[in-house]
């Protein structure tokens, strides 16, 4: 189904004319349509089909036709939970606002509030912002709620993820009863079905995707790998091709040191993450999405708001704890239908979260021969594969019952000697600590009680 099909204006459809885009997508075809008819609407689609524009293009229609000037009044709030996203979707509005005369602002946080409390001065037809620097500007008294019309939470489920529950609980309180509400989210959890039934009045569902699945259309693989020989492989893969590829880091400090390494190897990368200032970070990825930089390092938390056309290769340095994060992350590529690749880097400490993560996406995860990226550092897939399985769960104990000190493989007689030399002495500090103790309780009924102080009155 095309654009023409959907009810939208020709000042709309030439702005998404411009864009290159044609086809609309499944959320698209099945959201606009709900959304122009006033009806509340919670929607459930993989990352990466167009959910943005599916909101996006039926509110500036909902608005259009005249321009809101009161002080301090906005008609539209969009709640997202990352700086990047709330970029993105801000971009959003302007391409396909730029023929509608209606005011747009963004607010989040890592940036001085001043120019946005100024900007909001003016009047606000549709405001963009993260829970946290709403709540800000609302103490503030920059924000007014009274001419609202419509309500959209997009990304509910990360937002969730990340604990904004009671800052979204606390805007809802604020904002007039009487309007559109509309939910979108890449996955619907319980919670989310519970938020949505406090929040939306008899709404429309949607669910254009079956619960948490992954893109198919996206070629997904796997290296097995020990821990310290990942950033090496990792290098190794980005050096055999030239693609442009987004990888994850489960830490901030591990996507730093990420880029250093890849410095080392003559690889470009630049990182993004949370202890990041927000001019570094819009930086970095503006120079990813002009292709100055071949690797952009990331962490979850930055994931949702990074929406690059064309992206190749997403690779997955570290597993995430969170099985359906996965979903998330490889959904940065492969989008608008176009294909992409995922690649997984597995030490033996991330075998459980690779099983769920394959029960989630219900397939296997084939395994690549990093042998054949280079024989010297990698062995053959299936003796890694038969080692992984074979390996013991995290935090089994190993001991032997022969002794209370065991001999480590590769370890000298003599070493073995010391640890029980301190073993025994550890033990004679134990026996002797034990008996001053003992000393004390048996002295203690010749001591004066100690006086005790008077608690001060609680006020």
């Amino acid at each position: 189904m095309t654009f023409l099909n959907l009810g939208l204006s020709k000042s709309l459809l030439h702005a998404v004319e411009k864009t290159g885009y044609t086809e609309a997508t499944p959320i698209q075809k099945r959201a606009i349509p709900e959304i122009l008819a006033g009806r509340d609407v919670m929607a459930a689609a993989q990352t990466g089909t167009g959910k943005t524009a599916g909101f996006t293009l039926p509110l500036l229609q909902l608005l259009s036709g005249r321009r809101n000037t009161k002080r301090y009044s906005i008609r539209a709030l969009v709640l997202t939970p990352t700086r990047e996203l709330a970029a993105q979707i801000q971009e959003s509005i302007e391409t396909y606002g730029i023929n509608e005369d209606l005011r747009a602002n963004v607010v989040f946080g890592g940036v001085n509030i001043n120019p946005q409390k100024k900007a909001l001065g003016h009047g606000t037809d549709i405001l963009v912002a993260t829970p946290g620097r709403l709540l800000d500007l609302k103490q503030q008294g920059v924000v007014v709620f009274g001419d609202l019309e419509v309500l959209i939470l997009d990304e509910a489920d990360r937002m969730l993820d990340m604990g904004f529950i009671r800052d979204i609980r606390k805007v809802l309180a604020m904002l007039p009863k009487r309007r559109q509400n509309l939910l979108f989210s890449a996955t619907f959890s319980n919670e989310i079905r519970t938020l949505a039934k406090s929040l939306c009045n008899n709404p429309v569902e949607i669910d254009v995707a079956p619960r948490n699945s992954t893109v198919e259309i996206i070629s997904q693989t796997l290296y097995l790998a020990e821990k310290d020989e990942k950033p090496a492989l990792l290098s190794l893969i980005l050096r055999s091709n030239t693609n442009q590829t987004l990888v994850f880091s489960r830490t901030k400090h591990g996507a730093n040191n990420l880029v250093k390494k890849l410095a080392k190897d003559g690889v470009g990368a630049l990182a993004i993450h949370g202890n990041k200032s927000q001019a570094q970070r819009t930086k970095a990825l503006e120079a990813f999405k002009l292709d100055k930089v071949q690797v952009l390092v990331a962490t979850d938390i930055a994931a949702r708001g990074i929406d690059i056309h064309q992206l190749d290769t997403v690779i997955n340095f570290d597993l995430p704890q969170v099985a359906e994060d996965y979903v998330h992350r490889i959904g940065r590529t492969g989008r608008a239908g176009a294909g992409g690749s995922a690649i997984s880097l597995v030490s033996r400490d991330q075998v459980k979260q690779l099983r769920d993560i394959e029960k989630l996406i219900k397939q296997k995860i084939p395994v690549a021969d990093a042998a054949k990226i280079d024989p010297v550092l990698a062995r053959p897939a299936e003796a890694l594969t038969e080692l992984f399985l074979a390996s013991p769960t995290p935090g089994t104990n190993n001991r032997s019952n022969s002794g209370s000190v065991r001999r480590r493989s590769g370890t000298s007689a003599a070493k073995q000697n010391n640890l029980k030399k301190s073993s025994g002495v550890r033990k004679k500090s134990t026996s002797v600590n034990s008996n001053k103790a003992k000393d004390r309780n048996e002295n203690s009924g010749n001591q004066k009680p100690r006086r005790r102080r008077n608690p001060k009155p609680i006020n």
